[in-house]
């Protein structure tokens, strides 16, 4: 019975280091995969960061533009005025004489 007992724990130990192998390895899987996806990550944000990045330009270049138009639309206004004043009383001396 003794015999018995020997084997049935050898194979109880020989099972355990079986499964010690096949989670380690899972373990080792997913541990480089984990490394993997969080270096996918970190370069996912960096463009992601770059994207946003170029867009804050992109919208600073339209609002500094707006400013620009808004700047000149005044003056040019006055002078389309004042040149639509001079035809208007350029035409009237005209037709006086």
């Amino acid at each position: 019975m003794l015999t018995v007992l020997y084997t049935i724990e050898m194979d109880l130990s020989t099972a355990q280091q079986i499964l010690v192998v096949i989670l380690s390895t899972a373990l080792a899987v997913l541990l480089l995969l984990a490394v993997v996806i969080a270096i996918l990550t970190i370069r996912l944000l960096m463009t992601l960061q770059i994207v946003a990045d170029k867009a804050e330009k992109v919208v600073e270049s339209a609002e500094a533009v707006g400013h620009v138009i808004k700047n000149v639309a005044g003056p040019v206004g006055v002078l389309r005025f004042a040149r639509s004043v001079f035809e208007v009383v350029s035409k009237h001396k005209e037709s006086k004489r």
